[in-house]
């Protein structure tokens, strides 16, 4: 057996190349490029709305097709090895065991970039974009990449 399992999920980007982001701690929604996440100079993302730094920012949808491709690796691995066991102990008249039939996969519910409310808003701290609630761009919200406050009329 190997140490670890990964799986791999696609998570879709808008047709501006935003990718929707949740705040754990607070909630609100927001979308930065691919780009910039991936950009090894960029050590945390704050929220634009409350400021804190999160552990990830994952969506329900992207958490929920985890699990659910998750569970469905797992019961394979565990169906393969029971079925491997009915070979190993079918020519055994002692014993007898029967791997019954293959579990049924979860639905693997498909990701969508669901909310598309959200409005540019250029940081020039970082002369970075992301975007965000209209509402925190006419006051004021938290540049992403750095943290430092930006105010609207900046």
């Amino acid at each position: 057996m190997s140490d670890g399992v990964t799986i791999k999920i696609s998570i879709p980007s808008d047709e501006d190349g935003y990718i929707l982001l949740q705040c754990h701690h607070c909630g609100s929604f927001f979308k930065c490029t691919v780009r910039d996440l991936e950009d090894d100079s960029i050590l945390n993302i704050n929220c634009p709305s409350c400021g804190l730094i999160s552990d990830n920012y994952l969506t329900k949808d992207v958490i929920e097709l985890g699990q659910a491709k998750m569970e469905n690796d797992y019961s394979d691995l565990v169906y393969d090895s029971f079925k491997k066991m009915e070979r190993q102990f079918s020519s055994n008249s002692v014993v007898s065991f029967k791997a019954g039939k293959k579990p049924k996969h979860k639905y693997e519910k498909p990701i969508h970039s669901i909310i598309d409310n959200l409005v540019v808003n250029h940081y020039k701290c970082c002369n970075r974009s992301a975007k965000i609630n209209p509402l925190l761009k006419m006051s004021c919200s938290f540049c992403p990449f750095c943290g430092v406050i930006n105010f609207a009329d900046e």
